[in-house]
């Protein structure tokens, strides 16, 4: 990011005082990250050939297996908020493609969960590895005050961004 990027923001419909340039570019700094990791997701699943849905499965299966959580099909159709008719079908083609495996379910003997591959971990592994060690650099590098503000500013932007305001009515 260039110099002028930071101190000249683009806000033009914003007043021009200092504070709300300073938010402008504050904004637009997220919105550049924004970007850039959006790009990442994309060249993720093309290097992996899945699609969006299936990199999420297949995350929230390794998050799952890190914690020592079972993950049936229902409570991966709960997580992606799609039918089970949906979920068979990402199962399926994760089975097929080597990404994941059905096991049964270690108490429900009529159950199933959704176990990912070793391969699979690997390859999220070595596919975002690198890049998840330069993201930790980063963050590890602010000090503790400066973590604490970072932290608190994305939650309270995740809190106004995932707040739904009622339809505004104009005639």
């Amino acid at each position: 990011m260039t110099t002028q990027e930071i101190s000249e923001p683009s806000g033009y419909w914003f007043p021009d005082d200092d504070a709300t340039q300073r938010g402008v570019a504050v904004l637009n700094a997220l919105r550049r990250y924004r970007a850039s990791e959006t790009a990442m997701r994309r060249r993720t699943r093309d290097s992996m050939g899945m699609g969006e849905t299936d990199l999420l499965a297949v995350r929230h299966l390794l998050q799952a297996q890190r914690a020592g959580r079972s993950v049936s099909p229902k409570d991966l159709s709960a997580y992606l908020r799609i039918s089970s008719a949906s979920t068979t079908i990402l199962v399926d083609r994760l089975v097929k493609s080597g990404h994941v495996r059905r096991e049964p379910h270690p108490t429900d003997r009529r159950g199933l969960i959704i176990v990912p591959t070793v391969e699979t971990d690997a390859e999220v592994r070595a596919t975002l590895g690198i890049m998840h060690r330069r993201m930790m650099q980063i963050a590890e590098g602010l000090s503790a005050t400066d973590a604490r503000v970072v932290a608190m500013f994305l939650e309270e932007m995740r809190v106004a961004v995932d707040r739904v305001d009622p339809p505004v009515v104009t005639h």
